[in-house]
């Protein structure tokens, strides 16, 4: 069927379908984490370091082919690229749980991840390019909170399933993949494509290697050091291959990395709010579940259980993010989102003690987080569709989610950092105080990125309920 015979699917549907697509690519960054013992244990004879890349494997691939995938997107087609990116993660998930070998599990986890990197920038164009600017708001608003649900589900769900067996964790991606498969095979519509001429194949290879650099220092750093030399090593390459692709990106006519997307303010202000705002997320979600499990004993299941909360009031909040971001703009949502982070982990900070108290100590915390984290992720997401034509949203969606990528894994080795330099044993009350603290630092940071933004780009906020994109640069 062509695209033109092909009839224009409900709005609701390509949401149901590309959030259903992009929860599974969030969850399993974070559902593999509670299985991890259970596949140690199924491979004996497997080294530490090795297993490990069960877990770092997919973050670090999944970062580093993400902006790639945003740009071969524009090129290509956002539905050709999301589809074969799911028919890739579907398949890569079967083989994960068939994988008879550690080596089996660590190449499927990274072809899993690729398949990821493809789904996630090119689900938010399809959503952008479903509703009429006016709609779009709570659109991206219901888009953005799926990761974040999914990243605080992941701990509960794969306990559940590893009670049954680890390889469930990745059986439950193939129906749900499938269904989305066929049912975006059938309704979705492609986008216009960019009318370029062949691709910078070589600044491609440099664009992956220099992000994919970057993620696998973040990951080493924690265990080996900051001055180990692989891990400074990778750090070099990072910045030199990412240098090489940003002065060849100047000269070559159809860059790997689209230069014209970082110039826009609110773009370079979104993704750099972006990384700030989720290296303190997924610190959150580390630290707290140490706290659980550790200084209140709670056990995995009930910790997870016990984290809930927080996701329940993303999605009630994303729901109204499109209505306050057309009303008071991008940047003074996320900055309300970004106080409203930090007041959750101060919250513990000065509240929390060694006996369990969920009701009066916890669970404050969690609305505080789950209300900034609403705000926070849909109008930094939303500056895509706000301010950049329909030809650059893979390019644009894919920069902010590497920058989110990016940030999670930086939080965490930030993190590890800060425990380590807290003294005792890492995991008492006042390492986890010290975290915290870290978490209300990230939360003002992003508070004041977004003050930038509101000052710098007005019109932006009103642009996403425009329908024409403003560009976003000086005062309205």
């Amino acid at each position: 069927m062509s695209n033109s015979e092909r009839r224009t699917p409900h709005p609701t549907a390509v949401l149901v379908i590309v959030s259903s697509a992009a929860f599974l690519s969030s969850l399993d960054l974070f559902i593999v984490n509670i299985a991890f013992p259970d596949i140690r244990a199924d491979f004996p004879g497997s080294d530490l370091g090795t297993l490990s890349w069960v877990l770092n494997g997919y973050t670090v691939v999944f970062a580093a082919f993400l902006a790639l995938a945003g740009r071969m997107a524009d090129r290509f087609g956002h539905r050709r690229v999301f589809l074969i990116g799911l028919a890739v993660f579907t398949l890569a998930s079967a083989a994960c749980a068939a994988a008879p070998s550690v080596g089996t599990l660590v190449a499927a986890r990274a072809v899993q991840a690729i398949g990821a990197a493809m789904v996630v920038p090119t689900s938010l164009s399809l959503l952008l390019a479903a509703y009429p600017a006016e709609h779009r708001g709570r659109a991206v608003g219901m888009w953005a909170s799926i990761g974040a649900v999914a990243a605080a589900l992941g701990p509960p769900i794969g306990g559940l399933l590893v009670a049954a067996s680890w390889r469930w964790v990745f059986l439950v991606n193939l129906p749900v993949a499938a269904a989305a498969l066929v049912a975006g095979a059938l309704l979705l519509r492609e986008s216009d494509r960019a009318r370029i001429g062949v691709p910078d194949v070589a600044g491609a290879v440099g664009l992956v290697a220099g992000v994919g650099a970057l993620a696998w220092a973040l990951v080493r750093a924690p265990d080996a050091g900051w001055t180990d030399p692989l891990t400074l090593g990778a750090l070099v390459l990072a910045v030199a291959a990412l240098a090489w692709v940003v002065r060849r990106s100047r000269r070559h006519p159809v860059p790997a990395l689209d230069l014209d997307v970082l110039r826009v303010p609110a773009i370079a202000l979104s993704g750099l709010a972006m990384l700030v705002f989720t290296a303190g997320f997924a610190a959150m979600l580390f630290v707290n579940v140490l706290f659980l499990t550790g200084t209140w004993s709670y056990s995995e299941q009930r910790a997870g259980l016990a984290l809930a909360a927080g996701p329940l009031v993303v999605v009630v909040v994303a729901r109204g993010s499109g209505w306050l971001v057309g009303r008071f703009g991008i940047g003074a949502v996320a900055a309300a989102g970004g106080l409203a982070f930090a007041l959750g982990p101060l919250w513990w900070a000065l509240r929390l003690g060694p006996s369990p108290d969920y009701l009066l100590g916890m669970l404050p915390g969690q609305l505080l987080t789950g209300l900034g984290v609403g705000l926070i992720l849909p109008s930094l997401s939303g500056a895509v569709g706000a301010v950049l034509p329909a030809r650059q949203w893979g390019s644009g969606s894919s920069l902010i989610n590497t920058a989110r990528q990016v940030g999670a894994v930086l939080g965490i080795a930030l993190l590890v950092l800060v425990l380590g330099t807290a003294g005792g044993t890492g995991t008492d009350l006042p390492a986890m105080r010290d975290g915290w603290v870290m978490l209300v630092a990230a939360g003002v940071l992003t508070a004041v990125l977004a003050g930038a933004l509101a000052v710098t780009g007005r019109a932006v906020g009103r642009a996403a309920g425009s329908a024409d994109p403003v560009p976003a640069a000086s005062d309205a």
